[in-house]
């Protein structure tokens, strides 16, 4: 009885061992390195982007360097195609992703969602000299939304969005058709050749909108009409509750001490953080 006590023992310690080695594993990789790997787009002002001096800048990239800062560690970025960071099986090439990633069911299966950062209302964009007064107006018309994002999602009825307290989604447009573009911005380029000559209306964030207005983009949002609002959310590969844990905690200080509030009115010029 004593062997066999002493041997369940060792036994049960080696199975702790290992999984205690398994558990905390990015957490480890990232303190023990003293920098941290962020997944993020190249192509999405005013969240991330590359500027004149090819260097990464945006909200997403603001909020990617607060959180290393809180850690103690350095950040780099890489940037891999949507599908690659939403998909999960990152196997340790990212430590984080930062992308705005709007929380479904289908997401919820690969990735962790480590928590929301900031809220986006999603919205119908036209020509400026467009006829179209309300959402009925864009029944029948061409669509353009970026392909594998939740403006697809929500034109073709099957957005899910996975998060508590959040109300029905509501589908009032009928498109005649719908035109996917492999890039945020591709589509205002296509909807500033004017009313109806490749596109009707776009349907995308308001950061997004308001950013292309700004550059000079002759469109304008209908007013009064947003055809969702989502939460964003930091998220990580399903390999380390320690680590989701960790930089969840840091998010929540930062909505707390008013460090995402600044940043949302610092690159959007409105606060996107309240929840």
């Amino acid at each position: 009885m004593r062997k066999l006590f002493v041997r369940l023992a060792v036994g049960a310690a080696f199975v702790a061992a290992a999984a205690s080695a398994h558990a905390g594993q990015t957490l480890d990789r990232v303190i023990e390195k003293k920098a941290m790997v962020v997944a993020t787009n190249s192509g999405w002002p005013p969240q991330s982007y590359l500027d004149d001096s090819n260097e990464m800048v945006g909200f997403d990239i603001d909020v990617s360097r607060e959180i290393a800062k809180r850690l103690g560690v350095e950040v780099s970025f890489e940037t891999p195609d949507w599908a690659t960071l939403t998909g999960g099986r990152w196997q340790g090439r990212y430590d984080l992703g930062v992308g705005s990633v709007t929380p479904t069911k289908a997401r919820a299966q690969v990735i962790d969602f480590v928590g929301i950062y900031y809220y986006s209302p999603y919205v119908y964009v036209v020509h400026k000299d467009s006829e179209a007064k309300s959402v009925t107006d864009l029944n029948g018309k061409v669509i353009g939304v970026e392909t594998a994002t939740t403006s697809e999602d929500f034109i073709n009825r099957r957005l899910e969005i996975d998060a508590p307290g959040l109300p029905p989604i509501e589908y009032k447009l009928e498109p005649g058709e719908v035109r996917t573009f492999a890039d945020s911005m591709l589509p205002f380029d296509d909807l500033r050749l004017g009313s109806g000559v490749r596109l009707d209306a776009v349907i995308a964030p308001e950061q997004t909108a308001l950013n292309a207005i700004k550059n000079g983009y002759p469109l304008r949002s209908l007013e009064g009409e947003y055809a969702f609002r989502e939460p964003l959310v930091v998220i990580a590969e399903k390999v380390d509750q320690d680590w989701t844990a960790k930089v969840g905690s840091i998010i929540e200080e930062m909505k707390k001490d008013g460090t995402l509030s600044t940043l949302t009115t610092k690159w959007y010029g409105k606060d996107y953080s309240t929840d």
